[in-house]
C-alpha cells in the first residue's frame, strides 16, 4: 500500500474538474487530480455556450487557442414563446452590441473543450493525474485522507468536490443536498441548415421544455430539445428527414432546409442543490454543489465561476490550502450566485410545465418588460453573462458623472 501527498487533490474528470486543477496549480500548489477513464467521453455530442468570462477563464489556462477554430460565436440571444397558450410573451431579441460587447460568449463543442482542457494539465509539471477513482474520505483537523479504490491512500490540506450529482466528497463531509426531478429529457444533437444563422442562438419555449438551437461554425447548429420522457423513444427513432423535418417546424423554419442530423442523445433531467459548499477540509465545484436543466447557458458557466472564486479563495491564504479561512471564503462567496441562479432557471423550467394561469401572465409581462425596456434589458443581459456586473457599471456610471460635475470646467 502506498502513501502519497499533495497540497490538493481534485476528484473528477469533467472539464470543472480540470478547469479547477488548473487554477489551483497556477496558486502554485501542487495538484492531484483523480479522473477514471470514461470522466470525460470523447463521444458526447453535446455542445456548451460559455459567456464571456468563463472564455476569459480558460483564455488564462492557455486553452482557447485549442478550442477557438471549433467555436462560434453568440452574438444575439433570441427567446421565443412557442407555448400556443393564450397568455405568451413576445418574441425578444438580445444584442450583445446593445451592452457595448462583441457577443456574449462562444458555442464550443464539450469533447473539444475537455480534449483542450486536458492538454493544458499534461502541460502542467504540479499537476498528476491518476486513473483511479475514490472510495472515501476522512477530514481531521490538520489534513484529509483520501482511500482510493485500490487501498492506496493520499492526504491533502484540500479536496475539491468535482464529482457530479452523486459526489463521494460531498458525502464523506456530510453535506446533506436537496434533490428533485423533472419530467422531462433532453435530446443533444447537431444539425445542417440552409440559411446562416448569422451568430444568432434562439431559444424556443415549450409547454414541454425549452428548444434551444446554437450557433457552431459554418452553417450548422447544435440542439438541446427537452421532451417528455414519453416522446423522447419516438424522437431517437425517427429516419433523418423525419428528424429534419421535425427539427424545421419546430424552428418555424426560420434556418429553412435541415440537413445531416447527428445521432439523438438523450439526458434524463434533475436538480439537486448542496445544503453547503464548503465544509472542514473540502469544497464543492460543478455538480457536486447545484444542478439544473440546460436554460439560458448557465450550468458550465456557474461552474466555471466556482473555480474562480475558489482561486480568489487560495489567494487568501498562502501557506494551508484547506485552512477555515479558505473554506469558509469559498462558502459564503457562492451562495448568492448558485441560489439565485438554481432558483431562477428552476422557475422558468417550472413555468413552460405550469398550467397556473397568474403564472402565465407575470412570465408574458416580465418578458414584455425586457423587450420594451431598456434600462432593464442592459441589467439582465449583463447579469447573465457576469453576475453583479450590472450593479458595478452603475457604480461606476455614477462615479464617472460625480467627478464630471465636480471637475472645473
Amino acid at each position: 500500500m502506498s502513501h502519497s501527498s499533495a497540497d490538493i487533490v481534485v476528484v473528477g474528470g469533467g472539464p470543472t474538474g480540470m478547469a479547477a486543477a488548473l487554477k489551483c496549480a497556477s496558486h502554485g500548489r501542487s495538484v492531484i487530480i483523480l479522473a477514471p477513464s470514461g470522466s470525460h467521453v470523447d463521444s458526447d455530442a453535446r455542445t456548451t455556450a460559455l459567456m464571456v468570462p468563463s472564455i476569459d477563464l480558460i483564455k488564462a489556462m492557455g486553452v482557447w487557442s485549442d478550442c477557438a477554430p471549433h467555436a462560434a460565436p453568440l452574438r444575439t440571444l433570441r427567446i421565443v414563446d412557442d407555448t400556443k397558450r393564450l397568455l405568451h410573451a413576445p418574441t425578444t431579441d438580445f444584442k450583445a452590441e446593445e451592452i457595448g460587447e462583441n457577443e456574449f460568449g462562444f458555442n464550443i463543442p464539450n469533447r473539444i473543450l475537455n480534449a483542450a482542457l486536458q492538454k493544458a494539465i499534461d502541460g502542467t509539471p504540479t499537476i498528476q493525474q491518476m486513473d483511479i477513482s475514490l472510495s472515501a474520505v476522512h477530514y481531521s483537523e490538520d489534513a484529509a485522507e483520501l482511500t482510493l479504490s485500490d487501498g492506496n491512500k493520499i492526504t491533502a490540506q484540500l479536496v475539491v468536490g468535482a464529482d457530479g450529482a452523486q459526489s463521494i466528497v460531498r458525502q464523506s463531509a456530510g453535506i446533506d443536498v436537496r434533490r428533485w426531478d423533472y419530467p422531462q429529457t433532453a435530446c443533444v444533437m447537431a444539425f445542417d441548415h440552409a440559411r446562416s444563422h448569422n451568430f444568432v442562438s434562439s431559444e424556443f419555449h415549450t409547454v414541454e421544455g425549452p428548444f434551444t438551437q446554437v450557433p457552431l461554425p459554418g452553417k450548422r447548429s447544435s440542439l438541446v430539445w427537452v421532451r417528455k420522457p414519453e416522446e423522447v423513444q419516438t424522437l431517437m427513432a425517427m429516419g433523418d428527414d423525419e428528424l429534419c423535418l421535425a427539427i424545421e417546424k419546430q424552428m418555424q423554419s426560420m434556418l429553412g432546409k435541415i440537413s445531416n442530423p447527428t445521432k439523438v442523445q438523450a439526458w434524463p433531467l434533475s436538480g439537486s442543490l448542496a445544503h453547503q459548499f464548503a465544509k472542514r477540509r473540502c469544497v464543492l465545484v460543478g455538480q457536486a454543489a447545484h444542478a439544473f436543466p440546460p436554460i439560458g447557458a448557465q450550468g458550465l458557466n456557474l461552474g466555471f465561476r466556482d473555480v474562480e472564486d475558489l482561486g480568489a479563495a487560495l489567494s487568501s491564504e498562502p501557506k494551508d490550502a484547506g485552512a477555515s479561512s479558505v473554506t469558509s471564503h469559498y462558502d459564503r462567496k457562492r451562495r448568492t450566485d448558485i441560489y439565485l441562479r438554481t432558483g431562477a432557471v428552476d422557475l422558468l423550467n417550472r413555468s413552460l410545465l405550469s398550467g397556473f394561469v397568474p403564472l402565465h401572465m407575470a412570465r408574458a409581462l416580465g418578458m414584455g418588460a425586457l423587450k420594451y425596456g431598456g434600462p432593464l434589458r442592459g441589467i439582465f443581459m449583463r447579469e447573465g453573462i457576469k453576475p453583479g456586473s450590472s450593479f458595478s457599471n452603475v457604480l461606476s456610471s455614477l462615479v464617472d458623472k460625480r467627478k464630471a460635475v465636480s471637475s472645473p470646467s
